[in-house]
């Protein structure tokens, strides 16, 4: 009888706790859903602004007018050359230097690292920083978006919290054989260290893709807008007027701005989120790292 008792409080919890993760995922993904289905709506249907569960009237309309944008296919290219060049200087700067301070018999180690602490810890502030950007020349300037984060101490800790769990062995015996520093990091460490590049890389793509505020502080010209801070502007300010013409050209029809900006959104999101199911595996182990000592 006991046991029955049991076996019902189990079920009920697993029921309850069910209903809740099923509640978390629907609040979740139910936005994107919003917007996806109303961006493949048809003008008539997206005009009258009703909450559908499916397209009424299946158009590409949207999409059609938001690809054959030029200026939304230059900040879509200037945000992808963005992306994967800051990842790319970003894994190999931030290796390095997490790769030196990893080793203990660094001459200055904690120096650096408490310099390095407090460049996390506080910042210059806006007006500050802008100056500073300006007087190296970066201002209005694609680099703008790639010097600045080549480095983040945080993600340096992770890379040497992982550079820890590597046997001494394996690079003493390539300085046996006669390799370098450096052909010890690139030879030896980096290709043993997927798991952690996966996570950082990820972590940097993120940000670079999803990031529009630097272009709004830092890009004067228009060609030179990254396509986070294009959407940025089409919702603050609502300028779409330009788009609208080009429906009303293409169509016959004045598309709402609403359908415009679903469209855009899901052009900008889904890139990105197509990265995630290829470095899962990578993820999970790489977010672990350090939490576990032994």
């Amino acid at each position: 009888m006991e046991r029955r008792r049991k076996l019902r409080r189990i079920g009920a919890f697993e029921i309850v706790n069910t209903t809740f993760m099923l509640a978390v995922c629907f609040i979740t993904l139910y936005p994107m859903w919003f917007v996806f289905v109303n961006s493949l709506n048809s003008p008539e249907q997206a005009m009258l602004g009703t909450v559908n569960w499916f397209p009424k009237e299946f158009s590409l309309a949207s999409y059609s007018v938001v690809f054959n944008d030029k200026s939304l296919m230059n900040g879509f290219y200037i945000t992808t050359l963005r992306t994967v060049i800051g990842t790319v200087v970003h894994v190999l700067f931030t290796a390095i230097v997490a790769y030196g301070l990893s080793k203990t018999h660094l001459v200055g180690r904690k120096i650096y690292m408490k310099i390095a602490l407090i460049t996390m810890l506080f910042s210059g502030g806006l007006i500050p920083t802008f100056i500073l950007m300006t007087k190296l020349g970066l201002y209005d300037s694609f680099w703008v978006f790639i010097i600045p984060a080549m480095y983040t101490f945080f993600n340096m800790v992770i890379f040497m919290s992982f550079f820890r769990t590597i046997p001494e062995s394996l690079e003493e015996s390539a300085k046996v054989d006669g390799a370098s520093d450096y052909g010890v990091l690139f030879k030896i460490v980096m290709p043993n260290s997927m798991a952690v590049i996966a996570t950082i890389a990820l972590f940097s793509a993120v940000y670079h893709w999803n990031d529009y505020y630097q272009g709004v502080i830092y890009i004067h010209s228009q060609d030179k807008l990254p396509l986070q801070t294009m959407l940025y502007k089409i919702i603050a300010e609502n300028s779409m007027s330009f788009m609208q013409q080009q429906a009303m050209a293409q169509f016959g029809a004045r598309l709402p701005s609403n359908s415009i900006k679903f469209a855009s959104m899901m052009a900008a999101t889904l890139p990105i989120l197509m990265v995630y199911p290829f470095i899962q595996r990578y993820l999970v182990k790489g977010v672990m790292i350090g939490a576990i000592k032994g």
